[in-house]
């Protein structure tokens, strides 16, 4: 390790480029002659079309579902047991089932005027009843959006372990009906794609904002019909993507079909109108849950009942069970206990499919499992977090697997939450409590803690039954002929900032400056072939397979060095950039030239793979890292408007080894403002004909610079026994826990008055109505 790789808080070498706008996205691309694309979409949420009138001098400047008859349906299908498949058309023809659902292409040469072409089709539809609630939509009376099914159940999962038990051992417990709101994916930048066919090479070329070109090179062969050389994808920079982009799209497909029909490029890019309507598409949770605890205070079991809204269709590649798949095994959480049941039903509904949004299903587990357990504490009699101590999985347990087969890796969980505690005073809010405040808010204090499961591989999807299990992970890397170093790797960075910390492993194993190094990505043309960023894999399995490469170039970089310097390899290392030996030292410059340009001069045993190499990378267990933290914030309630303030946040994280801790706590602060959204702001209601009730930013709340407190960040370090430097996934963890830690905070000011918040999102109305119903309680009683 060095003060420039890895372990160094190196500033992004891409923000350059940025900060000054010369990063290009897909919306900076212009191709010539290039149409413009507008979508006619489904204004309603469930209907028969019964016909579609376009103009006929606009019939060619129009692509209907009855054009793309050589196009299979988008379908993402999974092998667990009883799973039911669905297919997504490209373009509806007899019928949609959600509001945003495509219908028409339609092209000109602004998107003004193809939207002036959009408002000239007419479409004339017989209404059917909507599911619009999940709970509702299990009855055995709901409309059916498939009718084949039989029911709205895409999947029903069910973990049991000596379940039958933990109630007669109980001395308390309680059950919590909660609830998480579904929310709209808001990256800086929306979806984008331009197609075009390069009738030269015979090839369709697709530029799309997208965190998985070759998966999505793989769903167009797969709906188009085309061999997958025939198919290039490539990812510009993409200005933020946290799931929504990780999916293949419908207009993905539409557009592809369309460019190679007509010859000419086309450009869709998604306006903020058609995310918000068309793309509320997750964290949508209901929970019954139960937990039971001896007298000493531990945890003994849980017993739950959870529903995930999934909308309409299953999403490619993932499908629509990867959140309700995983709740069962999420549930336990980081707590070590004997009885557990959950049953999950994955629902369809009248809304746009679900996707992995960020954290991907943990922050409903997280939200059930962490206020329910502050309700228990309460019940008890003890604190909150007095309960988590008695039940943490302790670190001497490490490696550990929990009650749902989770093989924890490494950790100290215990001691994250004494740190949080300590950071917090949380004898010092208690102190505060009892002296009230002169406003008359309420001060609240909560915690709430949770393990990351990241860069799992091919024993843990292949048992998902996925259609795209990942494997070994490449990188190309090589030198120029002046020592400049090229790694090119099938993940992509869409601000994780990989081509800063990727340079950082290959400077540490071969010491070239970072200005010599470049990262090529998103290019399935350029890149060896990678499932893509997702999961949080990409420093476990990128930074794997980049180290992988370097060690075999510093080997016979070091070979050749030992050749030119007259010495025997043993004799010689590798260091700053250069092979040093007994009587000299010569740079990598200088020994790349002697490759390329001056043969005669290398030795006879030269590796004939040269200064290039593919090399591929799997972790040592591939069940995945697990990162963890302990959040802890003090909010300030008004019972009378409801307001709340966030007083203080702390957040106790172990990514184990950190590459870069600058860019870690980056991360860490993006996905806790993505996780205070889902707390207290986030939320996409629907009415009773499933029509989605914001369409803009001034309906639909973010969190913004005001809303987001002072974060202190405290890092351990522990490191995973299984990768290559001990590094962990952390990307989606700051997401995670902020919904729970505000909820107990909030319930831990109210609870005086009797009241409870069970939903996410806190809103200042939700909290009068708890304060307004407990007292009508009171008053009752």
């Amino acid at each position: 390790m060095t003060d420039a790789g890895i372990g160094a808080r190196l500033p992004r070498k891409e923000d350059d480029r940025y900060m000054r706008g010369r990063g290009r996205y897909v919306g900076d691309i212009r191709l010539p002659g290039m149409l413009e694309v507008a979508f006619l979409r489904s204004p309603l949420a469930h209907a028969r079309i019964v016909s579609i009138r376009v103009p006929e001098a606009l019939r060619e400047k129009v692509v209907l579902a009855g054009d793309l008859l050589d196009v299979k349906p988008i379908r993402a299908d999974t092998t667990l047991p009883g799973f039911k498949s669905s297919t997504q058309p490209v373009l509806a023809g007899d019928r949609v089932r959600h509001v945003g659902e495509l219908i028409a292409l339609c092209m000109a040469p602004t998107r003004a005027e193809a939207e002036d072409i959009v408002a000239e089709i007419e479409v004339e539809f017989d209404e059917l009843p909507a599911v619009t609630e999940m709970l509702a939509g299990r009855a055995p009376d709901a409309p059916l959006l498939h009718e084949q099914w039989g029911d709205n159940l895409f999947l029903i999962s069910l973990t049991d372990v000596s379940s039958a038990e933990m109630k007669a051992k109980a001395a308390y417990s309680v059950t919590r009906e909660l609830r998480t709101a579904r929310q709209v994916m808001s990256p800086i930048e929306g979806r984008g794609v331009v197609a075009e066919w390069d009738s030269r090479v015979e090839q369709l070329v697709v530029h799309s904002a997208t965190q998985q070109p070759h998966i999505v090179r793989s769903g167009l062969a797969e709906c188009l019909g085309l061999d997958e050389g025939r198919i290039r994808v490539i990812a510009p920079d993409v200005g933020g993507g946290f799931g929504y982009k990780g999916i293949l799209l419908a207009e993905e497909v539409a557009l592809a079909w369309t460019t190679r029909r007509i010859g000419k490029p086309l450009r869709w890019i998604e306006d903020r109108r058609e995310n918000l309507t068309a793309g509320a598409d997750c964290r949508e949770h209901h929970y019954r849950l139960t937990a039971y605890a001896d007298a000493n205070g531990r945890l003994l079991g849980l017993d739950g009942e959870a529903s995930v809204d999934c909308g309409a269709y299953s999403a490619y590649p993932f499908s629509a069970c990867l959140e309700g798949g995983q709740i069962g095994s999420l549930l336990p959480g980081l707590y070590d206990f004997a009885h557990y049941r959950c049953r999950v039903h994955s629902v369809a509904t009248n809304k746009p499919p679900i996707l992995p949004y960020r954290g991907v299903a943990r922050t409903g587990a997280c939200f059930a499992l962490e206020v329910t357990l502050d309700a228990l504490a309460r019940k008890i009699g003890i604190e909150p977090t007095a309960l988590r101590l008695n039940s943490l999985v302790r670190p001497e347990q490490m490696p550990f697997d929990n009650i749902a087969k989770r093989h924890f890796d490494s950790g100290d969980y215990p001691e994250a939450l004494r740190r949080a505690i300590a950071a917090i005073d949380l004898p010092g809010v208690r102190a505060r409590q009892k002296t009230g405040e002169p406003d008359g808010r309420r001060i609240g204090i909560g915690f709430s803690m949770y393990a990351e499961q990241a860069g799992h591989g091919t024993s843990v999807y292949s048992a998902w039954g996925i259609p795209f299990v990942p494997g070994y992970e490449q990188c190309q890397a090589r030198f120029t002929p002046d020592g400049g170093l090229e790694l090119r790797i099938g993940a992509h960075s869409h601000g994780q900032g990989l081509e800063t910390t990727l340079s950082q492993v290959a400077h540490s194993i071969l010491g070239v400056p970072h200005d010599r190094i470049k990262v090529v990505h998103g290019d399935t043309a350029l890149t060896p072939y990678s499932t893509g960023t997702w999961g949080s894999r990409c420093m476990i399995m990128s930074g794997g397979a980049v180290a992988a490469a370097c060690d075999t170039l510093a080997e016979r970089v070091k070979h050749i060095g030992a050749s030119l310097l007259q010495a025997e390899v043993a004799a010689v290392r590798l260091e700053g950039g250069e092979v040093v030996g007994p009587n000299g030292r010569i740079g990598i410059a200088e020994i790349a030239r002697t490759w390329y340009r001056r043969p005669q001069d290398l030795p006879r045993d030269v590796d004939p793979g040269g200064l290039e190499v593919t090399a591929g990378y799997k972790a040592a267990r591939d069940t995945g890292t697990f990162s963890y933290a302990a959040h802890a914030t003090v909010v300030a309630v008004d019972p009378e408007t409801g307001e709340t303030e966030i007083l203080d946040y702390v957040i106790v994280e172990d990514g184990g080894v950190l590459v870069n801790p600058m860019i870690v706590d980056g991360q860490i602060i993006g996905g806790t403002a993505q996780g205070i959204g889902t707390a207290f702001y986030e939320e996409m209601l629907y009415d009773e004909r499933g029509q989605p009730l914001a369409s803009t930013l001034s309906d639909y709340l973010l969190p913004g610079p005001t809303e987001m407190p002072n974060l202190r960040i405290l890092h351990m370090e522990t490191p995973s026994p299984y990768t290559r430097f001990g590094q962990k996934g952390i990307g989606e963890g700051g997401a995670i826990a902020p919904p729970a830690a505000l909820a107990n905070a909030v319930n831990d000011a109210l609870h005086d008055l009797g009241a409870e918040l069970l939903m996410s999102p806190i809103t200042p109305r939700r909290i009068v109505e708890a304060i307004a119903a407990a007292q009508a309680r009171e008053a009752a009683e």
